[in-house]
């Protein structure tokens, strides 16, 4: 069964559109990149996930079910904008927040205390929040979405302010909820997480999927370029839609770029420089990254001219 899935959902703010027709699902045990620019419905669609709003048509699951308090024990959230109860301590925080999923009081302090130990926390488990530095508070709100060991931990643009100390923290922690079973959906518009957790990612503009797929998926997106040490020959190669000779060297070769036709891959022009006899002293592939995805489907810039709906949200 899908942890998560959402079908044909649509929601609109007046006369803004600011998510349409947006299908995906999630299974238990995948990490799953939610991935847009500002304004382009991420937070809007978590929040109907949530049922903090409703959208406007469409369906949405959780473990089954329609999203409603009932789900509550089986979820975990880390908002983008971070917010704990500043007088309370951080072992009373977390242990509040586990009861508020239905945990008893006595487990949910004490995985609130394995958390922090494992957090290095242990030692200000009973400091008051505004006593902390940014980066504990941040671990001990993390905590609190990893108290009721979640069947669906949801991250909104969770590397948000993280020092990369706490960053490499929370990526061992995504990892270990998959591990454990957890469907993890984190939105972000850093491509370099979503490059190193996810196994499928989703491409957001002005609320409509551009993408959906795995990693390689998406980099097919765009052809591959090749650096090379070749004779001439090898620009009238079949599947090169461009070839740039850089330099001219001795004995008839020469330095060139090559960028691949869509399609066509650095093997199958490797295979075809093999049968023409052509001499490679060099054949290097680069690849797109995500980043060149994300710009080439979303925009350098995503959709910030539409940030109006999330705030709406």
């Amino acid at each position: 069964m899908q942890v998560l899935r959402v079908a044909g959902l649509t929601k609109r703010f007046g006369e803004v559109l600011a998510v349409d027709d947006l299908s995906f699902s999630v299974a238990p045990g995948e990490i799953y990149g939610f991935l847009g620019g500002n304004g382009a419905g991420k937070t809007t669609t978590l929040r109907m996930v949530l049922d903090i709003i409703r959208p406007t048509s469409g369906s949405i699951e959780v473990l089954g079910n329609a999203p409603d308090r009932r789900n509550t024990g089986a979820i975990g959230f880390l908002p983008e904008e971070r917010g704990l109860y500043s007088n309370m301590s951080a072992i009373d925080v977390i242990a509040y927040f586990g009861q508020l999923k239905h945990m008893r009081a006595a487990d949910a302090r004490a995985h609130g205390m394995e958390l922090l130990a494992r957090f290095d926390l242990a030692d200000r488990a009973k400091a008051r929040i505004s006593e902390m530095s940014k980066g504990m508070a941040q671990k001990v709100q993390l905590a609190t979405a990893l108290v009721n060991r979640p069947r669906l931990l949801i991250l909104d643009e969770p590397f948000s302010g993280l020092d990369p100390v706490n960053q490499g923290l929370l990526e061992d922690e995504i990892l270990r909820a998959s591990r454990d079973g957890a469907a993890v959906v984190f939105s972000t518009h850093v491509m370099q997480h979503a490059e190193r957790l996810c196994r499928r990612l989703l491409l957001l503009r002005t609320g409509r999927k551009r993408f959906e797929g795995t990693i390689d998926e998406a980099r097919a997106q765009l052809p591959s370029t090749i650096d090379a040490i070749a004779p001439d020959g090898i620009a009238g190669l079949e599947g090169v839609a461009n070839a740039t000779r850089r330099q001219a060297l001795d004995g008839g070769f020469a330095e060139w770029t090559l960028d691949l036709a869509p399609g066509v891959s650095a093997s199958d022009v490797l295979e075809r420089a093999s049968t023409r006899a052509l001499p490679l002293r060099r054949f290097e592939e680069r690849r797109a990254t995500l980043h060149d995805v994300f710009v080439h489907l979303v925009g350098p810039e995503g959709d910030a001219g539409t940030s109006v709906r999330e705030n709406q949200a």
